[in-house]
C-alpha cells in the first residue's frame, strides 16, 4: 500500500450529538490524545515517505486546543500538507473566529467546517458562514461540509442530485441507529461492493486516540502504539484480513455470507448499514479487527 494521507482522530469528544455522525461522537465519550502519544503518531508518520498530508479531525478537534494547535505546528515543521475538519462552535462572532484561526494562519493549507441541519438546526449555519469570513480574512483556505437530510436523497442516488455542494449521509453508527428507518430500504444482494473506501490499497487512514488504525472507521488493520505505523503498512494483507478480505471479494453481502449472519432485516439504506450491522455481530469473534468500542457507540 501507498499511504499518502493520515487523518488523526485528536478526541471522540465533541460538544455536539449528531445523527449522522459515524464515529458517536458526543460530550461524554472517551478516549483524547495527549501532546506525547501526538508525537509519538507524528514521528512514526515520518518513517513513512509516502505520506505528505496530516489533517486533524475528531469528534471536534478544536475542544482541545492546545493539542491540535501543537499538531499543526509539528505537522507544518515536517513538511506535510495540513488540515483541519470542525463543526466551528467557536465562531461565535467574526473577531472571536479570527483569534482562534490566527495562531494557525500560515500553518494549515485547509479548514472544513460543518453546515447543515445536523449541526446548528438551521441550512446555513452562521457559526460556518462566520469562520468563512475569518478564514478569508486571514487568507485560510476554506471549505464547507454539508450532509443532506435522509429524505431528500436514495441510496441509489447520485452527488448531481444531491442540493449545492451537499453529500449524502452513510448509514453507519449512530447513523445507522437513528436514520436508516427514515429512508427507502434495499435487498443485501445489491450491495457487492464498498462504494468509499479503497480498501484493497488504501491511500489516507484515520488513526484514533487508543492508536488504532482504520481503513474504515470501526474496521482497524492495527495499532500503531503496539507496533510501529510503517511495520503495519509494510504487512498489510487486505485479502488475509478477515473483515477487509470479504468485503473486497463481494462487498457487504459477502461479509454477511462468509460468516453466516444472513438477513438481519428486511433490507438496508445503504451498503454501510449491512457492512455496519454486520461488523457489530462480528465483533466478539473479531475483537482487534472490528474496534474499538467508541465506533460502535458501545
Amino acid at each position: 500500500m501507498e499511504l499518502t494521507g493520515l487523518h488523526v482522530l485528536l478526541t471522540y469528544q465533541c460538544n455536539l450529538e449528531c445523527d449522522h455522525c459515524f464515529v458517536w461522537s458526543h460530550n461524554w465519550q472517551k478516549g483524547t490524545l495527549t501532546i506525547s502519544q501526538l508525537d509519538e503518531i507524528l514521528d512514526q508518520a515520518q518513517q513513512v515517505p509516502s505520506i505528505r498530508s496530516v489533517f486533524f479531525e475528531g469528534g471536534e478537534p478544536f475542544l482541545y486546543y492546545a493539542l491540535l494547535k501543537h499538531g499543526v505546528e509539528r505537522a507544518k515543521e515536517m513538511g506535510y500538507t495540513v488540515g483541519i475538519v470542525s463543526n466551528a462552535y467557536w465562531a461565535t462572532s467574526e473577531a472571536d473566529a479570527v483569534q482562534w484561526l490566527k495562531p494557525l494562519a500560515g500553518k494549515i493549507d485547509s479548514l472544513s467546517v460543518s453546515s447543515d441541519l445536523y449541526h446548528w438546526n438551521e441550512e446555513l449555519a452562521e457559526h460556518a458562514e462566520t469562520a468563512r469570513a475569518a478564514a478569508e480574512e486571514l487568507g485560510i483556505n476554506i471549505g464547507v461540509i454539508a450532509i443532506a437530510q435522509p429524505e431528500v436523497v436514495s441510496a441509489e442516488s447520485v452527488v448531481g442530485t444531491l442540493p449545492d455542494g451537499g453529500s449524502r449521509i452513510m448509514f453507519r453508527g449512530r447513523a445507522a441507529e437513528k436514520l436508516a428507518a427514515k429512508v427507502q430500504k434495499y435487498p443485501a444482494a445489491q450491495f457487492t461492493t464498498c462504494p468509499h473506501e479503497k480498501l484493497a490499497s488504501p491511500s489516507r487512514v484515520h488513526v484514533d486516540p487508543l492508536g488504532y488504525l482504520h481503513v474504515c472507521q470501526g474496521i482497524s488493520m492495527g495499532n500503531l502504539f503496539a507496533e510501529p505505523l510503517k511495520t503495519i503498512c509494510d504487512r498489510y494483507d487486505p485479502e488475509g484480513h478477515p473483515v477487509i478480505g470479504p468485503l473486497i471479494a463481494g462487498g457487504p453481502v459477502e461479509l454477511a455470507d462468509r460468516y453466516g449472519v444472513g438477513e438481519l432485516q428486511d433490507g438496508y439504506a445503504d451498503a454501510c448499514e449491512l457492512c455496519y450491522r454486520t461488523r457489530t455481530v462480528l465483533r466478539d469473534q473479531y475483537p482487534a479487527e472490528l474496534a474499538p468500542d467508541q465506533m460502535y457507540g458501545a
